[in-house]
């Protein structure tokens, strides 16, 4: 992920997250989702708040494996 842009369109983020612009524009209108800045009237999301809200939104992991595997 080092080679993300410092500020992503919502294009570009669209793109790395397999979704479209309308669900992040949706996101944003319903006060959810990634972070965003405003410069002027147009939406950027910063590398940082990306990379943040990923790791914060990230589900699975060891606790899941014992489970499925009947720990």
């Amino acid at each position: 992920m080092d080679e993300l842009p410092v500020i992503l369109t919502p294009r570009q983020l669209a793109e790395l997250l397999a979704t479209t612009e309308a669900s992040l524009a949706q996101d944003r209108y319903l006060g959810r989702g990634v972070p965003y800045t405003k410069v002027g009237a147009r939406v950027r999301y910063l590398r940082d708040d990306v990379l943040s809200f990923l790791a914060a939104n990230r589900r699975g992991g060891t606790s899941a494996v014992a489970t499925l595997r009947g720990a």
